[in-house]
């Protein structure tokens, strides 16, 4: 499989081959389920499009727990069914698909009472392992094991000890979401598939009853695009009910929009060599190792506002903070908190108020002939939901379309890193940099490491960390607009980096450093690159202000005084 670039010029020439014939399929929306629908029907030899509003993974596909989990407390729904395929798609992203990409992360869950909670909880951890065991692609992971409150402490130091009696230590997996997105597009583009963002869909065209197309905004320069395509599939997440409406046509279903948000914290704030799981009085509290922090999260609210910059609230924060400092020796405080976000997970409308209540479960239909609308389900399960689009839509082309292949189809990176990573001393020594930052570049490139390394051989200065983000190298941010389909500074320090919620300044010292370094690969002027960088610290400024407010209608409010670079219209 060949590595191909998400650059400018590959996005200008995947739009214009668009344009020029009828495709086979074109999927609306950038996110995971879409990006993946995309790999799956390219993948079965069809001719594919693939378009994104904003970024790639803009939305609800950069703002997850970014967690690879099958679920657990699923188990206690009795949903053992979405449990078992969340464990089998666990499986395969660990050991076939994207080792580089996901890995194993420890979790360790307090008992806070004896005897039954400790056999209630058990059992439920050990139907978990046992459903991966048994699933054809679920080993890989340690099963997991009962302890004292001694040997519980040993591993958290940072609980108190009225805080638990005793613990039980089990294992998921975790991702880089917003990575994992751009890797499934650029995957997606080497089998064929034309894929471009900032490519806003703004109407479907029409045969009578029929969709034939989507009209198309291309954001970076202004005009107007048809893509006519056999089949359509809106996998718009959030947005879904807002994509329906342009067809003019009633959905037979509807998605509703629920908030979680995130805090970011130092490592060293929390001293744990394990995450945590925690009970709240709604559902249950994640501290996830995330390098060198944490990830705390997430709140379960119903959200009706802007959907594209969701905000998180003074309370929503407050809340986070007050249900771990029931556990921690050293509580935490607002200043510890580094970075903050919010994303919409995407949940299937029922009959309870509750947005925890809604299902996680997703659902494909025909809305209106040659539209196919997926929605719902969760991030683990994508591919899942990804072949059942495609099926759909082969199944509006008439058949004699392949089934789907991509339990097979690894993504770019991911074949020979094991290799790789065995040989990361070498590496090391002949790039002349430490073998921490070989294994920080493998973790994020598996097998295209030397694309990056080749940059450095160029330029040797792209070998220096980046100022103002000193756990990421110059070369990273040139690879980001080289390769990986940034067109902004904002796609940078937010999604191929992760700098906007890892440094307390939130990446403001990191902007200029990082818009120079880009200015070359995306022809920007000296007037650009101050926008840019004008606009990233109103960003930023704009997210503060709205984390001060009390409620989601006035943090809503503020987080909008800050509109985007390129106007989405």
């Amino acid at each position: 499989m060949r590595s191909v670039r998400l650059g400018p010029v590959e996005r200008e020439a995947a739009l214009t081959a668009m344009a020029e014939r009828e495709l086979d399929v074109v999927v609306v929306g950038g996110g995971v389920v879409g990006a993946g629908t995309a790999l799956d029907a390219a993948t079965r030899g069809l001719a594919v499009g693939l378009l994104e509003a904003r970024d790639w993974a803009s939305g609800t596909s950069s703002r997850s727990s970014k967690l690879i989990h099958g679920g657990l407390r699923y188990l206690e729904m009795l949903d053992f069914g979405l449990v078992r395929e969340a464990l089998k798609e666990r499986g395969l992203l660990l050991q076939r698909l994207a080792p580089h990409l996901v890995r194993p992360v420890p979790f360790l869950y307090p008992l806070t009472g004896r005897g039954w909670e400790r056999f209630y909880a058990g059992s439920g951890v050990a139907l978990y392992d046992g459903m991966a065991t048994t699933s054809s692609h679920g080993r890989g992971l340690p099963v997991h094991r009962q302890l004292t409150r001694r040997g519980a402490l040993r591993i958290a130091p940072a609980l108190k000890r009225s805080a638990l009696v005793g613990a039980i230590q089990y294992y998921d997996a975790q991702v880089d979401d917003a990575r994992y997105v751009t890797f499934l597009a650029r995957t997606a583009a080497s089998y064929g598939a034309q894929v471009a963002s900032r490519a806003r869909v703004t109407g479907f065209l029409r045969e009578g009853e029929r969709v034939t197309g989507v009209i198309v905004r291309d954001l970076e320069t202004g005009r107007t695009l048809e893509i006519r395509a056999k089949q359509v599939v809106n996998a718009t997440g959030v947005w879904t009910d807002d994509t329906q409406a342009l067809v003019g046509e009633r959905g037979r279903f509807h998605v509703r929009a629920s908030k979680g948000i995130h805090l970011v914290v130092p490592k060293d704030r929390i001293h744990s060599s394990s995450g945590l799981i925690l009970r709240t009085e709604k559902s249950v509290l994640f501290v996830i190792p995330w390098g060198r922090h944490w990830i705390i999260g997430t709140t379960d609210t119903e959200w009706t506002l802007d959907k594209a910059h969701p905000a998180a609230s003074k309370t929503d924060i407050q809340y986070l903070l007050d249900h771990v400092n029931e556990v921690l020796n050293v509580p935490l405080s607002r200043a510890d908190v580094e970075g903050v976000y919010a994303g919409l997970r995407p949940l299937l409308a029922g009959e309870s108020e509750e947005t925890s209540k809604l299902s996680r479960e997703h659902v494909v239909a025909h809305a209106v002939p040659g539209l196919v609308v997926v929605a719902g389900g969760k991030y683990t399960t994508y591919r899942v939901m990804a072949q059942d689009a495609v099926d759909a839509a082969v199944h509006g082309l008439g058949g004699g379309v392949a089934a789907s292949v991509t339990e097979n189809v690894p993504l770019l990176g991911a074949d020979g890193f094991q290799a790789l990573w065995n040989n990361r001393a070498r590496i090391a020594a002949r790039s002349g940099l430490h073998v921490a930052r070989v294994e920080h570049l493998l973790r994020r490139y598996g097998s295209l490491i030397d694309e990056v390394l080749d940059l450095m051989t160029e330029q040797h200065e792209l070998s220096e960390p980046l100022p103002g983000a000193e756990d990421y190298l110059k070369a990273e941010v040139v690879y980001a607009a080289q390769s990986e389909g940034a067109l902004h500074l904002d796609d940078v320090l937010s999604r191929r980096l992760r700098v906007s919620i890892e440094t307390f300044d939130r990446g403001v010292g990191a902007a200029e450093p990082t818009a120079r370094l880009i200015a070359p690969v995306l022809g920007w002027t000296e007037e650009q690159i101050k926008r840019e960088v004008e606009h990233y610290a109103a960003r930023i400024a704009a997210e503060r202000e709205s984390q001060e407010q009390p409620d989601d209608a006035t943090a809503d409010a503020a987080r909008l005084g800050a509109p985007d670079v390129v106007p989405v219209m």
